[in-house]
């Protein structure tokens, strides 16, 4: 008896092994797994084009948002159906406020989706973070979008996060949440060979590279500053990811 009431009074004191909330993982696979197929299956390889929009869409509001964080302003944003796209910014005085603008570009999606991931972590921050993407691309639709192709593509985007956010359930608005983080994550890698180029080719013409412009101001060639933000957006993502998969606290609300 006493041997039995030792195991009993053991197996109760255990705790169970700490686990990120519940379906996390599961989510973050399908939104991964999902986007890298969708290019490989031609019924629905079309759906690949506005996920390149998105990554677009993303690095030219970094640069906006960039220019006006450091003093400078925020003109107008272009884009085209190719996929590329153009924002009017002015840096200010200085060579590091120039710098930081044509980096804002860069790492921006990697910030975005790490803040993302994080808000993801619960089911109803999921779904206050897609009323807020919502309100944002409301007020960048109407300060600095210009052009037909683009102001229809941030209405949208803002149509479909806000259809979601009010009608979807709360598993899927985590879902929808988590495939926009994975997409602006995924453009960090996607579009890696952008980093380690001089020459950037868009619909306006050919222009400098971001790397390039950080190069001019900073000095040190160019791929230098690419490989360094691009060990930087990746520190970034592995922030991003740790905070919507670290372990679940005892008593947290899911």
């Amino acid at each position: 008896m006493r041997r039995t009431a030792g195991k009993h009074s053991i197996g109760a004191g255990m705790r169970p092994a700490a686990a990120p909330p519940r379906g996390a993982v599961a989510v973050l696979l399908a939104c991964a797994g999902a986007t890298a197929v969708l290019p490989h299956v031609p019924l629905l390889r079309w759906l690949a084009w506005p996920l390149m929009l998105v990554s677009t869409f993303a690095h030219e509001m970094g640069h906006g948002i960039a220019a006006l964080c450091v003093g400078g302003s925020f003109g107008e944003f272009r884009m085209w159906p190719d996929g590329s796209g153009v924002a009017s910014v002015a840096a200010g005085t200085g060579r590091l406020t120039a710098a930081l603008v044509s980096a804002g570009g860069l790492i921006g999606p990697a910030m975005a989706a790490a803040g993302l991931f994080g808000l993801a972590r619960g089911e109803r921050r999921a779904r206050v973070a897609l009323v807020g993407l919502v309100a944002g691309l409301l007020v960048v639709l109407a300060l600095f979008v210009r052009g037909w192709f683009g102001l229809l593509f941030a209405l949208t985007m803002a149509a479909v996060l806000a259809l979601l956010a009010r009608f979807g359930s709360a598993w899927l608005a985590r879902l929808g949440l988590v495939f926009v983080a994975v997409q602006l994550a995924l453009s960090v890698f996607t579009r890696a060979d952008y980093l380690f180029t001089p020459v950037a080719h868009t619909s306006a013409g050919e222009l400098p590279s971001d790397v390039a412009q950080i190069a001019r101001a900073l000095l040190l060639p160019y791929w230098f500053w690419g490989a360094l933000i691009g060990a930087l957006s990746v520190a970034v993502l592995l922030v991003g990811l740790w905070l919507y998969l670290r372990p679940q606290g005892r008593g947290a609300r899911r």
